[in-house]
């Protein structure tokens, strides 16, 4: 097997398990029993998203991807700690 045809089977591999995780945490997302555990399954839901993004960027070689990516864990990190700080306080902005 070549380099080229690991890393192929590496991507194809790796998109599978983490289109695994996303369906899971979606589930937990609509499922959760808590507003806790809504918000750590969002969380994971945006890290999958921009894990794909770069996955996908590595498959066509384009860095383009990985600054969206970038941009999409800032998002994401920014609304998760958002959405801790409305759970712990009831509010966002004191």
């Amino acid at each position: 097997m070549t380099a080229a045809g690991l890393l192929h089977w590496g991507l194809v591999v790796a998109h599978a398990l983490l289109s695994v995780a996303f369906v899971l945490a979606a589930a937990r997302l609509f499922r959760g029993p808590r507003a806790q555990d809504r918000v750590l399954a969002f969380d994971a839901l945006y890290l999958n998203g921009a894990l794909q993004a770069v996955l996908f960027g590595v498959r066509v070689s384009d860095a383009a991807y990985l600054e969206a990516a970038l941009v999409m864990t800032l998002l994401g990190f920014a609304s998760s700690a958002a959405l801790a700080k409305f759970l712990m306080r009831g509010e966002v902005i004191e």
